[in-house]
């Protein structure tokens, strides 16, 4: 693959994976009486939204920021930790495949973002 493919997928798969995030973060940080209802849903406290919206939303500056390579790693390992969450929490109360295979899919565009990322994202060893 080229460089600027690379760089196209990139920015494609970025923003594909910021914008759930920042939505789901602002809906969590609101949590409006569907957030609710999906919590308990799901068996889970209202205290949880919060905690989850608001590290989804930091999720988003910390992977589009320039550099940062560090803080990018740990946004990336909190976006597959809630993803892989959601997914096992859906199947556990047994919602319908496609409340099921969305975090799946996003896990998914999330791992094609840190694999496409450029040397200057990346952590240096």
């Amino acid at each position: 693959m080229n460089e600027k493919t690379r760089k196209i997928g990139y920015w494609i798969a970025t923003v594909l994976i910021v914008l759930p995030m920042a939505m789901g973060g602002a809906m969590d940080v609101m949590g409006g009486p569907d957030i609710a209802e999906a919590m308990k849903h799901l068996g889970y406290p209202m205290y949880f939204t919060m905690l989850l919206g608001v590290w989804k939303l930091l999720s988003v500056p910390a992977l589009l920021a320039p550099g940062l390579a560090r803080l990018k790693e740990w946004a990336y390992a909190g976006v597959a930790f809630d993803l892989t969450a959601a997914a096992v929490s859906h199947a556990a109360v047994g919602d319908e495949l496609p409340k099921i295979i969305i975090p799946i899919v996003l896990l998914g565009i999330a791992a094609a973002s840190w694999a496409l990322r450029p040397d200057s994202r990346k952590l240096q060893g």
